[in-house]
């Protein structure tokens, strides 16, 4: 691989915000905050709001939000009966 082309492939700790889970996998991304993982070693972390943990994809469960089907939303918002 050419040096100035290809960005620095490096260690890093992704932090699920949602759940508190965190995994330590390769990353070209960077980041100035920094934990120290369970090995002893301080690496970049970056946070992310889905991962495998929280995503319905891999956990099975699908949170739903009460919005109505379309007829109901189209009443409401043109204030019909």
């Amino acid at each position: 691989m050419k040096k100035s082309l290809h960005p620095d492939y490096q260690k890093v700790v992704f932090l699920d915000t949602n759940s508190g889970f965190s995994f330590l996998t390769g990353s070209t991304k960077r980041s100035e905050e920094t934990i120290e993982w369970k090995d002893g070693n301080t690496y970049p972390l970056l946070k992310v709001e889905v991962s495998s943990d929280t995503h319905p994809f891999y956990t099975g469960k699908q949170k739903f939000a009460d919005k109505g089907g379309r007829v109901e939303r189209f009443n409401k918002k043109y204030n019909r009966k």
